[in-house]
């Protein structure tokens, strides 16, 4: 059996190359078509024009289906290894919560594109990455008392996170606080000799190097998964759907089966 056939570990590897996979080919479509400079251009900029919109938007979406089935499978770990504690189960919850939120972020970025609804990307970029952001913390916090082992590679993501964050901020406030021009929000195209170039870049690097954090942490979960299963057991109070007595009951029941950590 291959490594990503054990358990559930295919699905934080498929969010994780496929999320790369959408950035990577949206991005050379854009350069190859000369619709944006080669030289690391912000990642919404590679998805703003057809035909790499369309691909951006599509391959995004499926990424909004792969965290959320992710952040739900975390959750239940988590619920079934550690009953009977609150505090862990409070945690979890938060957990499970700012993940979908975050996802849900995510599908704004990916059907909102920067030139169309700049506003609501924005939005979306905060929902994903800054609430994403206190995901990680969430789950960097559950890891210290139940994987030890992983605590101290998740606190390195969550640092270089929460740098990129910093430095993406300030470049960005930079940046668009009027000292270099103005409509930069619509510039698809930098000369190296433009005052704020160098701001530019730097805000771009600190937005690949953010995204890169968050796909680098959800890696961490393959191991975890790989130990997991999930099962769906339906029992129903009838023989026919359309003619079901009115004392129907259905339940349906997932059980989690997860070895140690």
């Amino acid at each position: 059996m291959w490594w990503f056939q054990q358990g559930l570990c295919f699905l934080p590897s498929a969010l994780v190359v496929w999320s790369a996979a959408s950035f990577i080919f949206s991005y050379i479509t854009a350069v190859l078509l000369r619709h944006i400079d080669p030289l690391v251009p912000y990642i919404s900029d590679t998805g703003t024009i057809p035909p790499e919109r369309c691909l951006f938007g599509i391959m995004l979406n499926i990424s909004t289906f792969l965290g959320i089935a992710t952040v739900y499978v975390r959750y239940k770990q988590v619920y079934a290894l550690s009953p009977g504690e609150p505090k862990i189960a409070r945690l979890n919850k938060a957990g499970f919560t700012l993940g979908m939120i975050s996802c849900f972020g995510l599908c704004i970025i990916a059907n909102f594109q920067k030139y169309t609804l700049f506003y609501m990307h924005v939005v979306g970029a905060c929902l994903t990455f800054g609430i994403g952001a206190i995901y990680i913390l969430v789950q960097t916090i559950l890891s210290y008392t139940m994987q030890p082992k992983l605590f101290w590679i998740r606190v390195i993501v969550l640092l270089w996170c929460g740098s990129s964050i910093a430095s993406m901020f300030v470049s960005s406030v930079l940046l668009y606080s009027g000292l270099y021009g103005t409509d930069l929000i619509q510039k698809l195209h930098w000369n190296p000799q433009e005052k704020g170039y160098i701001v530019h870049i730097i805000s771009t690097i600190s937005e690949w190097s953010l995204a890169f954090s968050f796909l680098s942490f959800f890696l961490t979960y393959i191991r975890d998964f790989q130990k997991i299963s999930l099962r769906a057991d339906v029992s129903l109070s009838g023989h026919s759907i359309c003619n079901t007595p009115n004392s129907f009951v259905a339940d349906e029941h997932t059980l989690l089966i997860g070895g140690r950590l």
